[in-house]
């Protein structure tokens, strides 16, 4: 047994110059060696290499929360795939276990439907209290200007482009509220009182008129003009 001889081991290698040195495993050349108190990094850690925190007004968990719910993804809807969103999905997917008769999931639907419509009535409710209040505020302030003979600038909205309908319960603006739509709304009622004289004016020249060629021409820009007020009307009504 003690004749055997031993296995030979790694090879080495033995660079000139460094014969008192055998160079192998776990063992580098002298002059590739770290140096004692010198960094094997002198560059440092490259940029963005870690993670940064973020900031104190970063809700980052909230935007991965977001991304992930909008996030399309394909799913089943009969005999075809439609792409909808996570969010989407999730809540079709509590439905039909609803429907299958999952009571954890009834409640869950039945607790998010809930929520969800109180918190529109909720913004309903605070939007018509609202405009109420601002269209009767500024009709009082108007009121007050005409009797005492002041003038001031102008509402935006102003209170009589509020119409409230309490039957429905709804609350529509249907004229200007910034600067910038009073004067395109100013531009339109401007055309729209352009075109107003101009269809009395095609009417009065067609009533007039014996040819019939021109009277058929007449008609047409009479519809044509028409059609150009229909438009105007339903964003500046009379």
């Amino acid at each position: 047994m003690s004749g055997r001889k031993k296995p030979p081991g790694p090879p080495t290698l033995t660079p000139p110059g460094e014969s008192s040195y055998v160079v192998g495993y776990a063992k580098p050349p002298e002059r590739t060696r770290f140096q004692k108190g010198r960094s094997g990094n002198p560059k440092g850690r490259p940029k963005g290499a870690k993670n940064k925190l973020p900031q104190l007004n970063e809700e980052r968990m909230k935007s991965i929360l977001l991304e992930e719910a909008y996030r399309t993804i394909s799913v089943r809807d009969g005999e075809r795939n439609v792409t909808v969103p996570m969010a989407q999905a999730i809540i079709r997917s509590l439905a039909v276990n609803a429907v299958k008769g999952q009571h954890r999931a009834q409640r869950l639907f039945s607790e998010l439907l809930t929520m969800t419509e109180r918190q529109n009535k909720a913004l309903h409710d605070e939007w018509m209290e609202t405009a109420i209040t601002y269209k009767v505020e500024w009709e009082r302030e108007l009121a007050r200007r005409a009797s005492l003979g002041v003038t001031g600038p102008a509402p935006l909205p102003h209170p009589d482009h509020i119409v409230i309908d309490l039957r429905r319960g709804t609350a529509n603006i249907v004229g200007p509220a910034t600067k910038e739509e009073k004067a395109e709304y100013d531009m339109w009622s401007e055309r729209k009182h352009m075109f107003e004289e101009e269809l009395q004016e095609l009417r009065e020249d067609l009533a007039g008129e014996t040819d019939e060629a021109m009277r058929a021409i007449l008609q047409t820009e009479i519809e044509s003009t028409n059609r150009v007020l229909e438009i105007i009307r339903k964003a500046i009504p009379d």
